[in-house]
């Protein structure tokens, strides 16, 4: 089976890829069986020549593979009919502006295996950018913080070479006596609590968080239950949350009453109550003056964020009072940091760590009779142009009129 790492194509340019050199160089000897081809780019944070150096034939056209592993949408043209497909489609929930990609992907029979539907039995994804989303957003927030206080400039981290450097940069600042909210348990958490602890910020206990006063930094890492309540009063459970929130409401104004900065790291799921209003960031008992949303659900869950920021232009202010968008830095407004692709800034790290979980979780599965039945939850379309028994949910959206 030939397996190809295929060129990005979409724009703004991603230079993130499935495999690094030595990562593919590692799949190569693993799977004696696997030939992996390499697509010729000048995009990607690894050139040609280092997949020619790790012993691949790196080439213009990859159409004899069976197997094509990207990372963004792949362009209609670029389609190759009869093929498998890895890549983020972003149609499993019915995005409007990709459903003509999901048309013609059943129209030309291809095989497509969604990175976001590679999940474990139990539903949880096994592979993704999360951690690089929330090590990113997190330093973000705080260059937002030293550019609009005066208090440092640190340098955007698509300028800096790799994570390494990046804890460099944050070696040479001093974070003021600040609370933190950080909401979510998840990947993107995690990867954000990593810039927090690198920084020596000391976690502290919800109870202390929303009863004391610091003279130094400090952080709460929130969990869904703690900023959700049921609404009976009753206490909450976690699991039944994510089975169905309906029952539930926020309890995140306690947070917001005591945070200068939040950094938004949680999974919003469908019919979950928002965090917070626009009404609620109105209230004078509102205090936080920062968020760097990385979860980034425009109009959705926080309130505050109205619409994606870019790499180029990372930070916006928003007026509660008017509820429109003003400068980050504009009196009373929140400093907004709301870029929905961060992990394209951090494309080497992002790049080793996403191939490590996917030689570790998908490669084999070609190999093993997909003993995990980790393919078969994957598929969204079959080889015959139909969808998957699991997906047929995107009936509708498929015979859509646009």
């Amino acid at each position: 089976m030939t397996f190809a790492i295929i060129k990005e194509r979409k724009n703004p340019p991603d230079r993130r890829v499935v495999f690094s050199p030595s990562k593919l160089k590692e799949a190569a000897s693993k799977f004696p069986d696997a030939k992996f081809i390499v697509e010729s780019s000048d995009v990607r944070v690894f050139s040609d020549d280092q997949y020619r150096a790790a012993g691949f034939e790196v080439k213009d056209d990859v159409s004899e593979a069976d197997v094509m592993l990207g990372v963004k949408e792949v362009p209609l043209d670029a389609l190759i009919a009869n093929k498998k497909y890895f890549y983020f489609s972003h149609t499993i929930k019915k995005q409007p502006y990709n459903r003509k990609l999901l048309v013609a992907m059943l129209e030309k029979n291809i095989e497509m295996y969604d990175h976001e539907t590679i999940v474990k039995q139990s539903g949880a994804r096994l592979i993704g950018f999360g951690r690089y989303a929330g090590l990113v957003g997190a330093y973000n927030g705080f260059r937002a913080l030293g550019i609009r206080d005066g208090l440092f400039n640190l340098p955007k981290v698509e300028n800096l070479p790799d994570l390494e450097a990046v804890k460099a940069e944050l070696d040479k600042i001093t974070i003021p006596p600040i609370k933190i909210l950080l909401t979510g348990t998840g990947k993107v958490a995690k990867g954000a609590k990593e810039i927090l602890d690198y920084l020596k910020i000391k976690e502290v206990s919800d109870a202390l968080y929303l009863t004391a006063d610091f003279t130094e930094p400090v952080y709460v890492m929130a969990d869904v239950m703690e900023y959700s309540k049921r609404k009976d009063g009753k206490v909450g459970d976690k699991y039944a949350f994510y089975k169905d929130p309906t029952g539930y409401e926020s309890n995140f104004m306690p947070y917001a009453a005591q945070t200068d900065y939040f950094i938004a790291g949680h999974f919003y799921g469908n019919n979950a109550p928002y965090l917070f209003t626009r009404e609620d960031a109105k209230q004078e008992e509102f205090k936080i003056n920062l968020i760097a949303d990385i979860s980034c659900d425009i109009d959705g869950p926080v309130a505050a964020t109205i619409k994606p920021s870019t790499i180029a232009d990372p930070f916006y202010g928003y007026d509660p009072q008017t509820e429109k968008e003003v400068a980050m830095d504009a009196k009373g407004a929140i400093t907004m940091m709301a870029v929905d692709n961060l992990p394209c800034e951090l494309p080497k790290d992002a790049s080793e760590g996403f191939g490590e979980m996917f030689l570790e979780n998908v490669i084999p599965a070609f190999f093993n009779g997909d003993e995990r039945g980790i393919l078969k939850r994957a598929k969204i379309t079959n080889s015959n142009g139909e969808l998957t028994e699991r997906f047929k949910y995107l009936s509708d959206y498929v015979k859509a009129v646009d």
